[in-house]
């Protein structure tokens, strides 16, 4: 990463960094020497041997010509000739980090590399080969006495594969999303501290030793693919980065929903980046839109079951103002602006309740949360049962594009033209945007993580730029998806989104005349394969196998045979996974993240039962305490609920609510800076109100939940089953209907005759309309219900079924 103080002579930071290391050793040190890209200029770093106990790392501050640098080690070698003198040990691409277990030091080295991409001509590598050196020397690990505990926490470490899933660059803050990187040149330290740099931990001791990054790579874990397309003639590339954040990580059933930091697991940030491919140093366009996965942000969970391949779901009533779940809309509040657009696509309707007693405590913890949020800054909670239409002839990826349309028409896309690299050893920053000096002064100043206002650094050699320079658009928002594991159902609408986003990527770079792509185009099936992939990737790190793609492969018209046996065999491959590999890599996650730091006279971290290390590492002197719970009951965080306000969930009030509270969130301030400015979006090519049509101020769904403000109902919220215009039934039989003759006058005339609710849904106070409880209905199947039933519905809870059920 880039520098801080890359010489004396008070060069510029950015125009420096290191990417080529040599590693040398004598009997009392290691010494480093680093190298520019165009091996010119050196850098020299000491590491002790000697002191098994702490880890000295000092730095020469002086940069050497390669010629200088060659001489001193030269001198380093004659000094050190009686006790063998200076070795060469190995080639390098940047370190790791350092990690202790309970023996002495060790330290990780990158020792081969691949280029797997480029943004604007910073390029982006992937890990081939990484090396682990002990620090202490010969004599000192002789008289350490290895016991089979500390080659047992080797061995654990070494199971977290880095050579897949992880990326890095050297002068691009990959960690970052594009409009967040163009937006806040930001270098350094502060980049470590973010939620998706995996070795923060193991990079935490030299970083805050030398005060600088100049050594150390940032990884990032996740997905990264860069593929060339053709549209009208022209090449573009796509990239598409999925980054997993590094708080409540791990598999899949240890876990679960959120803890009381608000962290979610499985939370995964995706960004779509697309850009022309001309010959470096010309300007380009180029544009990029995020969205957002994460698990259901309650407190639940599921026991690891040999037996069963559909554990129970355990919902927790600990937590009965939702403050868990508030902070973590604050955080995507914080990182990413308003509005919050939520699609849930879990299921509506069960024989026996899993799904569906979460989708009702997620729907009250919306209404809740609702309630103390400005109109403007509600959540958007969309409702829709992907499994049930994809069981029918319904074009599931058609209604999820109008999901997903209706989602980019409130959060726009980030577009501007820049000069690729334009600082050839630099961070790429709004320097780089060619701009509108008219525009620009419109866009209001972004906040830093201290709340002083961030100055936009245009240079002066962009002033002048040409009449022909389009505006540069910015995306305010976020869209959320979640199924149970946000895996399969979530990775498909995903796609859904990402091809409405692409459609309107390629328009404002005046690639097509429509903002929208046709399913059947050879694009749309490219970036099929492309999120396919994705898919796969994340399946694998947190499920254990890869995605079900049952309906991309119905898409492409696979056999269906085919598809069911692949289907088979991943949900089995799954199963195993889960029952026996996962508490062992999830101890590795552990280890890798510094949740848990072994120590002489402590337990072992595979004596301790599930995440149980979280609550010993709280009296520890140096164990972190992010994900620390007080009880530990598989993933079912305890421990003290942080206290939430009523204030909207405006990004300077959740910041100031956060400040109350005593809360340093590092990486919750503004991954995507938001900006309001009226030429940021794209022209809404439908309107809410024509988009709901005649329902617009009334119920959207029967599941639509309301909410009172004195005598108004300010309902924000709705079902989004009324695209299928299936109405509310829960027999299979009642979805055979033609998508093909949607309308907004349809939707509008049926939801109008019969708005209905799903008990799946009801929660504790939720109001249908002006029914009451006894007189929800699920399509006039029932016409009578038990008096449990209607407990439940009134009261949310948990609902034993008596005589109701659902075909």
């Amino acid at each position: 990463m880039a520098a801080e103080n890359c010489s004396d002579g008070g060069q510029d930071p950015n125009h420096c960094y290191l990417q080529k290391f040599r590693l040398y050793e004598t009997r009392s040190n290691f010494y480093m020497v680093g190298r520019d890209k165009s091996g010119t200029l050196c850098r020299i770093l000491k590491i002790d041997r000697l002191d098994p106990s702490e880890l000295t790392v000092l730095e020469d501050s002086t940069t050497y010509p390669e010629i200088e640098c060659y001489d001193l080690l030269r001198r380093i070698h004659e000094g050190n000739r009686s006790t063998g003198g200076l070795k060469f040990v190995t080639a390098c691409y940047g370190i790791i980090g350092f990690v202790k277990f309970l023996g002495p030091h060790y330290m990780l080295l990158i020792t081969k590399r691949r280029k797997i991409g480029a943004i604007c001509g910073h390029t982006i590598y992937a890990i081939s080969k990484t090396q682990m050196i002990t620090i202490g020397n010969s004599p000192v690990q002789s008289n350490m006495a290895y016991s089979k505990n500390e080659k047992r926490y080797k061995k654990l470490l070494c199971s977290v594969d880095l050579t897949k899933d992880f990326f890095f660059s050297y002068s691009y803050n990959v960690m970052h999303s594009l409009q967040r990187n163009l937006c806040k040149n930001e270098t350094g330290l502060l980049n470590y501290e973010t939620m998706f740099v995996w070795n923060e931990f193991l990079t935490r001791g030299i970083r805050n030793n030398l005060k600088n990054t100049l050594w150390t790579v940032a990884l990032v874990y996740g997905f990264f693919k860069q593929v060339e397309l053709s549209v009208s003639g022209r090449d573009v590339k796509l990239t598409l980065i999925a980054r997993r954040s590094r708080h409540y990580a791990g598999t899949r059933y240890l876990k679960r929903g959120v803890n009381e930091k608000g962290r979610v697991a499985n939370d995964v940030e995706t960004e779509q980046i697309v850009f022309e491919d001309v010959p470096e140093g010309c300007p380009t366009q180029i544009s990029s839109v995020v969205q957002n996965r994460g698990s259901i942000p309650l407190f639940w969970s599921q026991e690891t079951s040999r037996l069963n391949l559909k554990p129970d779901i355990i919902l927790s009533k600990k937590d009965p103002t939702y403050e868990a779940t508030k902070l973590h809309f604050e955080n995507l509040a914080r990182r990413y602006g308003n509005p919050i657009i939520i699609l849930n696509l879990i299921k509506r309707c069960e024989k026996k309740p899993r799904e569906t007693i979460l989708r009702s405590e997620f729907a009250n913890a919306i209404r809740y949360i609702n309630k103390s949020l400005t109109k403007e800054n509600r959540l958007r909670f969309l409702h829709w049962d992907i499994n049930r239409h994809s069981r029918k002839a319904t074009n599931v990826l058609e209604l999820l594009g109008r999901v997903a349309d209706y989602a980019l028409n409130l959060t726009g896309i980030f577009y501007c033209q820049v000069t690729p690299n334009c600082r050839p050893e630099g961070l790429l920053d709004l320097t780089c945007v060619l701009q509108n000096d008219e525009h620009f002064a419109q866009i209001p100043c972004d906040k830093s993580d201290d709340g002083e206002k961030l100055d936009i650094d245009v240079g002066s050699e962009n002033q002048s730029s040409t009449e022909n320079v389009k505006p540069p658009m910015f995306q305010t928002g976020v869209l959320r998806t979640n199924c149970i594991d946000c895996l399969d159902r979530t990775n498909v609408a995903q796609y859904a989104y990402g091809l409405m986003a692409l459609g309107r990527q390629l328009h404002a770079m005046g690639f097509t005349e429509s903002q929208t792509i046709d399913q059947s185009s050879p694009l749309a099936e490219d970036l099929m394969g492309v999120y396919e992939k994705m898919g796969d990737t994340l399946a694998l790190q947190y499920g254990g196998s890869a995605a079900h793609n049952k309906i991309f492969c119905q898409r492409r018209g696979q056999w269906q045979a085919a598809t069911q046996s692949q289907e088979l065999f991943r949900t089995l491959q799954r199963y195993y996974s889960n029952a026996y590999m996962d508490a062992e890599k999830q101890s590795a996650i552990n280890l890798f993240l510094g949740h848990f730091q072994p120590q002489q006279g402590k337990p072992a971290l595979w004596e301790l039962d599930s995440d149980q290390h979280y609550s010993v590492g709280r009296h520890g002197p140096n164990l972190l305490n992010e994900d620390a719970r007080t009880s530990i009951k598989r993933s079912m965080s305890d421990g003290n609920i942080l206290c939430g306000t009523d204030s909207p969930m405006s990004a300077s009030n959740v910041r100031q609510e956060s400040e109350n509270r005593g809360e340093a969130i590092s990486e919750s301030t503004h991954e995507m800076p938001a900006y309001g400015i009226s030429y940021s979006r794209f022209t809404p090519r439908m309107s809410c109100r024509q988009l709901f049509g005649e329902i617009e101020d009334q119920f959207l769904g029967s599941n639509r939940i309301c909410y009172e403000n004195g005598d108004e109902c300010n309902c924000t919220n709705f079902d989004m089953d009324w695209l299928s215009s299936s109405g509310n039934s829960c027999d299979d039989d009642a979805y055979d209907r033609s998508a093909a003759g949607l309308s907004s006058e349809n939707i509008g005339a049926e939801l109008k005759t019969g708005m209905t609710t799903s008990p799946s849904e009801s929660g504790s106070n939720i109001k249908v309309g002006e029914r009451s409880a006894s007189e929800v209905t699920c399509d006039g199947l029932m016409d009578e219900y038990s008096e449990s039933f209607v407990n439940w519905v009134t009261h949310g809870d948990l609902l034993i079924p008596v005589k109701f059920t659902c075909q």
